[in-house]
């Protein structure tokens, strides 16, 4: 350590006349929140990332909370910041045309964390109103029981929980909502005719927001059997064989198992 009044003469700025800092060798920091945030919308804004299933973009910089700022010690620059950031995003589903929407928050961007330890928060996709390209199907299906039994089925909630083994929520009037499959299937009742004809409103989780199709099932007698007859519009046609696994494995094939249950316990 040098002796007082031998230091290095680049510390003793007061003691120059020009009062120079020279090569920044002492402490100096200016505010740069102003054009970091500049920065930022030029880096984050129009991002896009494309893949077999969709596109998806970063489409605006809703908030940038926070501040940054530049030092400079021994000719060595050092950067402060810490960041609050939400981000809009948008994007459209390759297979289905579908568009949606959503927000990116990155809570704390900071010098002091390490990329991997950074948290980005993601929020679910909203629908934006599109018009969805779908399809209609038409399923027909014996069950060796009466309407009755084949109708009740399909509006007690008891019965619905058998066959679908999960618990379910139902109002089996109209516009009454109903609930299956652990939330994956929801709904309304739009039309009920007893032992004859069941509407709903129906969606699966993952479709859209806000989409529903339209789902009618008539019931036809038959000898000592009743037909069911299953029309349904507006399926998105990405989820087309979906559905119809839906309804032929986990309706038709566990209703038949629940009524052969039943049969045997008299």
């Amino acid at each position: 350590m040098a002796k007082w009044g031998q230091g290095d003469p680049r510390w003793i700025v007061e003691e120059r006349e020009d009062g120079t800092n020279v090569n920044n060798w002492h402490w100096t920091e200016r505010d740069a929140t102003s054009w970091s945030k500049g920065r930022l919308r030029e880096l984050l804004v129009g991002i896009t990332v494309e893949n077999e299933a969709g596109r998806c973009e970063i489409s605006e910089l809703k908030q940038v909370e926070g501040e940054a700022s530049c030092s400079s010690r021994k000719g060595k620059l050092i950067f402060f910041y810490e960041w609050n950031i939400k981000l809009g995003w948008k994007g459209i589903l390759r297979e289905s045309g579908a568009k949606h929407k959503g927000l990116i928050e990155i809570p704390s961007l900071s010098e002091e964390n390490e990329v991997d330890d950074t948290e980005i928060q993601a929020s679910s996709p909203v629908a934006l109103g599109v018009r969805i390209p779908t399809v209609a199907l038409h399923m027909t299906e014996l069950f060796d029981t009466a309407i009755e039994q084949l109708y009740r089925i399909f509006t007690v909630k008891d019965l619905v929980q058998k066959f679908s083994k999960s618990p379910a929520v139902l109002e089996a009037e109209k516009g009454g909502k109903f609930q299956m499959f652990d939330g994956n299937i929801t709904g309304e009742y739009t039309e009920l005719l007893t032992n004859k004809k069941i509407v709903m409103k129906w969606r699966c989780r993952n479709w859209p927001e806000e989409h529903y199709a339209v789902v009618a099932l008539n019931f036809v007698p038959t000898l000592e059997q009743t037909e069911l007859q299953l029309d349904c519009e507006g399926v998105p046609i990405c989820e087309e064989e979906n559905m119809k696994f839906c309804w032929q494995k986990q309706h038709f094939e566990e209703i038949k198992g629940l009524l052969q249950l039943t049969t045997l316990n008299g």
